[in-house]
């Protein structure tokens, strides 16, 4: 999400006898307090490569502890477990969400070279007088000396931004003069919030599982879901629980053979993309640096195949502090130290904002603020929840039994909640696009849909407004200079677009949504065979 969310009303944590955990309304993190039954942890490094060295950091309150690791495949897979772990409780600085919680290591173990590349869960438990709690953590394993075709890059910038655990996140927090302010810094020395690493089945997307209801209150099912059982409200939108999972879990079942890396492994290793045919980027997809865009055009330009399933390309950030540490300004952008030095081309804002200038049009297509909200409460509530197809010919769609005007996703609710547009002109009963927007006229758009950046209010009594119109002036802002009422009205419409792309060498496909990882866990069968058709011909 773009906007810095309003406070909301803090609730009653959940509670199990003495056990709980802290919830009010702006994050998960400590209680320092030795007579709550606590267990956190982290890892220095958010992926790894066999025959490396796991240092996990871990506090708790409980005199012993214990600890299993297991791969999060298909099927999990238990690999290492120990109990009687001795506990420590480790002092925790009250902005450890800016700096990083600076915890000893309690517990490493070497990673074994047969252990195979996927998602790794680990999971805490402690115990005390009859009283149990769990928590969780994970890593990625990637295994580049043996590479399979096809590398799922996870969007753990978007993780960081979004990660409320220990008090700030670059959304809302205990920062700033009223406590209440987004961090333009945040670390990634500290434990993930409660639902980014491991979620119970069925709990609510951002997206609902049905449109909204005209004249009934709208309705936020999974910050609902969240406050009732003590997770973070953000978990709906980034995690490997919520995203990659869903997609990591999917391809392997289907017989596609999957690397992992991290964005952060394309911040340090640029020609880490070299060694895979296919770059695969699912989910919430935010937040990027500089660095880790480069990578991917570069990795385009020489041949290599792009397939995104991913929206909300959004926002610059810069990766300081030997990875731990990540920047970005977002709406206060002017207060970013780089505004006016020679490195501005830097500034953590908007990628189509100055003095960036670089839209995300240029790497995949499509660019964020083209886009925005879709599905989500009011934005677009009583849309179908799916693409409008235009060009069913496309061997995107073959064997998918698509048609002129059908819709792709509708009955899984793919189309949201965060969509990515492009500028274009309808000729003819098509889209094509402009190029105003820095799109490259050889870009085919081969789906639709529309989206909003504001959130309608229809004075429905006791009804709270929680998008509001905050989108929509940053975008007439930022892309058209000025904020009268033509401007704003101007910045409200955006589209979410599907796209293909032949790009120097490369070739890419970008379905530019958060949601397209439902239609393979619900087992949509035509969203199904378009993912299947762009791995193959990508992979092959």
């Amino acid at each position: 999400m773009t906007r810095s969310e309003h406070p909301t009303p803090a609730a009653t944590p959940r509670t199990r006898a003495k056990a709980r955990h802290i919830l009010d309304n702006y994050y998960i993190g400590p209680a320092r307090d030795p007579d709550v039954l606590e267990i956190w942890g982290y890892t220095e490094h958010i992926s790894y490569a066999p025959g490396d060295t796991v240092q996990l950091r871990v506090s708790t309150t409980a005199d012993r502890w214990e600890l299993e690791v297991g791969r999060d495949g298909s099927r999990y897979e238990p690999k290492l477990s120990e109990v009687g772990l001795r506990g420590t409780h480790q002092d925790t600085p009250v902005d450890c969400s800016v700096r990083g919680c600076d915890w000893e290591s309690s517990y490493d173990f070497l990673i074994p070279e047969d252990w195979p590349a996927g998602g790794y869960l680990i999971t805490l438990r402690a115990e005390r007088d009859g009283d149990r709690v769990e928590e969780h953590h994970m890593f990625l394993l990637r295994r580049s000396e043996v590479p399979a075709p096809y590398v799922l890059i996870c969007a753990t910038g978007t993780w960081l931004a979004y990660n409320c655990w220990g008090g700030s996140n670059h959304y809302e927090g205990i920062t700033g003069p009223e406590g209440n302010a987004f961090s333009p810094v945040v670390s990634t020395q500290r434990p993930w919030t409660r639902g980014f690493c491991k979620l119970p089945e069925g709990a609510p997307r951002a997206v609902p599982e049905v449109p909204h209801v005209p004249r009934a209150m709208v309705r936020y099912p999974y910050m609902e879901w969240a406050y009732a059982y003590g997770y973070s409200k953000k978990y709906a939108s980034a995690g490997w629980a919520g995203y990659e999972r869903h997609f990591a879990r999917w391809a392997e079942a289907q017989g596609y053979a999957l690397d992992f890396a991290t964005q952060h492994d394309l911040e340090t290793d640029p020609d880490l993309l070299s060694r895979y045919k296919c770059a695969i980027f699912v989910g919430h997809d935010e937040y990027w640096s500089a660095n880790m865009r480069m990578t991917v055009d570069e990795y385009t330009e020489a041949g290599g195949k792009v397939a995104r399933f991913g929206g909300n390309f959004l926002w610059q950030t810069r990766i300081e502090d030997g990875g731990h540490t990540q920047v970005c300004y977002k709406y206060d952008a002017e207060n970013d130290p780089l505004v006016g030095s020679d490195q501005e081309h830097l500034v953590t804002t908007a990628w189509e904002a100055s003095p960036v200038g670089w839209p995300g049009t240029k790497t995949f297509g499509v660019n964020g603020l083209q886009g925005m909200y879709a599905g989500l409460g009011r934005c677009v509530g009583q849309g179908s929840g799916g693409f409008t197809v235009y060009r069913p010919q496309h061997w995107a769609f073959e064997n998918a039994q698509i048609g002129y005007a059908d819709q792709l996703g509708a009955g899984s609710r793919i189309f949201g909640y965060e969509v990515d547009g492009v500028d274009y002109r309808m000729e003819d009963g098509l889209p094509f696009v402009t190029g105003a927007d820095g799109a490259d006229p050889a870009i085919e758009i081969l789906a639709m849909g529309l989206a909003t950046h504001v959130e309608p209010d229809h004075g429905l009594w006791g009804e709270t407004v929680y998008i509001g119109d905050t989108d929509a002036h940053y975008k007439a802002r930022v892309l058209l200079g000025e904020e009268t009422p033509e401007a704003v009205d101007r910045s409200t419409r955006g589209n979410g677009a599907i796209v293909s792309w032949k790009r120097g060498k490369g070739e890419v496909f970008t379905a530019g949504t958060c949601e397209w990882v439902m239609g393979l866990t619900r087992r949509d069968w035509q969203v199904e065979q378009v993912t299947r058709n762009v791995l193959d011909r990508f992979g092959a």
